[in-house]
């Protein structure tokens, strides 16, 4: 398939300090093209244009760099729940056909966010940067993971049709599995996770030739666990290359799984993402990093930034840790500083990623234990 008209360029430069250098003033021209966008009453989401009226700075005039996003303040979680939704449209993409994903929704309204174009970007962005020798172009897909009025289903089955493949998903409601774990019912949560890898098995066993599937931590313990029961293996089953998002992605789980499941031929690209932000990478874990994975955003797209626990405009040294503030900049979509429910250790630039990462991603402190981990 034809890229998705949006890409930005690939960042240029031979060093590590002339890649930050473009980076950077990549960004602060992306930037500066979104204010442009956003707040033009021609082109504008009507929600922005009426929000300016009350700010005290213009944001075509004022906000040239990255670093003038902080006159925004801080995004509020609540301005997503509830409609209506077309107050998000920008008006010169009034005439795309668009989409509606949904986030959370286990108890109350959910949060919403409209898409046209943006996830299919994103995960374009994303097939740059896994390898074609583990993710072969043209092989079939398997999505292990939650469908319904998510942006993921839709993601994976145009990342896999981007790449040539088909794509071959399962059912999983992952709000039914978080009421059913507040219930207590666990007996229940283990028979709707069988449900689910029996789906997958079924798949699997089909002769549709899959080799690459997305899935999660848990539905992949899950996996290798029925398929060793029975005498195979994500290897003998014919996978190799799995991308991997969701909770409980820590360097310890990661070690144990490319050890004792997946061995040396089979890839595993770790990521950490979200229906506000896109598609933050990791380079595989290696053994000799301590299987440490750092995230890295889609910038210029959006920004992770790792700031103070305490102080949300200062950010952490590298190596240290805060809380996880997001920035999304796209034309569909304008999110500035949106204090995500993450925490983690700031990481420095790469030759791959020139800007600063993110590793050791958890559940925020402060909410940690009134988050309820699910299936997936």
């Amino acid at each position: 398939m034809k890229d998705t008209p949006g890409k930005p360029a690939p960042v240029a430069g031979t060093t590590l300090d002339e890649r930050i250098k473009n980076a950077k003033a990549a960004l602060d021209a992306h930037v500066r093209d979104t204010m442009a966008w956003h707040f033009n009453p021609d082109t504008g989401a009507p929600f922005w244009i009426e929000k300016a009226k009350s700010f005290k700075f213009n944001p075509l005039k004022d906000v040239n760099t990255f670093e003038d996003i902080k006159k925004f303040g801080f995004f509020e979680d609540e301005w997503l729940r509830g409609g209506p939704v077309r107050r998000w449209i920008p008006k010169g993409l009034d005439d795309k056909p668009w989409y509606v994903f949904e986030t959370g929704g286990t108890t109350g309204i959910p949060k919403s966010r409209v898409v046209s174009d943006d996830f299919r970007i994103d995960y374009e962005m994303f097939s740059d940067t896994i390898p074609d020798k583990f993710f072969p172009k043209g092989s079939n897909w398997l999505m292990l993971g939650p469908s319904g009025p998510r942006r993921l289903r839709l993601a994976i089955e145009h990342l896999t049709q981007y790449r040539g493949g088909i794509c071959f998903c399962i059912d999983l409601d992952p709000r039914w599995v978080v009421k059913v774990i507040k219930k207590g019912w666990m007996e229940h949560l283990k028979a709707y996770q069988e449900h689910c890898i029996d789906q997958a098995m079924t798949i699997l066993s089909a002769g549709h030739d899959i080799k690459c599937m997305f899935t999660t931590p848990k539905l992949l313990d899950a996996l290798c666990q029925r398929l060793e029961k029975e005498g195979s293996s994500i290897s003998k089953a014919g996978i190799t290359g799995i991308f991997c998002g969701g909770t409980e992605m820590t360097s310890q789980w990661i070690r144990f799984t490319m050890e004792e499941y997946l061995g040396p031929d089979i890839y595993i690209a770790p990521t950490y993402g979200n229906t506000l932000m896109g598609l933050a990478c990791s380079e595989m874990p290696k053994p000799e990093e301590n299987y440490k994975i750092a995230y890295y955003a889609p910038q210029p797209r959006a920004v992770a930034e790792v700031v103070e626990f305490k102080d949300y405009d200062t950010l952490v040294p590298v190596g240290g840790t805060g809380r996880v503030l997001l920035t999304t900049l796209t034309r569909e979509f304008f999110v500035p500083r949106f204090a995500e429910r993450d925490e983690g250790e700031r990481e420095p630039p790469s030759i791959k990623y020139p800007w600063h990462g993110v590793s050791g991603v958890r559940p925020f402190h402060e909410i940690a234990a009134t988050t309820t981990v699910g299936v997936y």
